[in-house]
């Protein structure tokens, strides 16, 4: 692992609708706290939005978090999977596909195996 002074990013969401037990924040929050001691990351801050839905950016600790990314404090973001970082599939791919990479931010979803550093996703 590349050891930096920048923050790794465990990003939680729960939309008011609720959900299965699995997307509860908690669930979460434990499972992304497991795999960040699995790969080493170690500057981790836990950044969640509970009751918000993920079909818009409006969210309290996600805008913070953007914020975080537009003053380069960030260099990973890693999310249960990418349905936890937004429903909004467009605008999910302008986020990771253009606007993390102007700043040299990786995006991880767990469950879905995907890490934007990886060309094959």
């Amino acid at each position: 692992m590349n050891f930096s002074d920048k923050l790794d990013i465990l990003y939680a969401r729960r939309s008011s609708e609720g959900g299965k037990d699995g997307e509860s924040i908690e669930n979460q929050v434990a499972l992304l706290k497991q795999y960040a001691a699995d790969k080493g990351y170690y500057n981790i801050k836990v950044v969640t939005d509970d009751g918000y839905t993920g079909t818009n950016f409006n969210r309290p600790d996600f805008q913070r978090m953007m914020e975080d990314v537009e003053n380069g404090i960030i260099e990973t973001i890693v999310v249960k999977d990418m349905s936890r970082f937004g429903r909004n599939y467009i605008l999910v791919g302008q986020y990771v596909e253009l606007v993390l990479p102007q700043h040299h931010v990786r995006v991880i979803g767990v469950t879905d195996n995907y890490d934007s550093y990886n060309t094959e996703n």
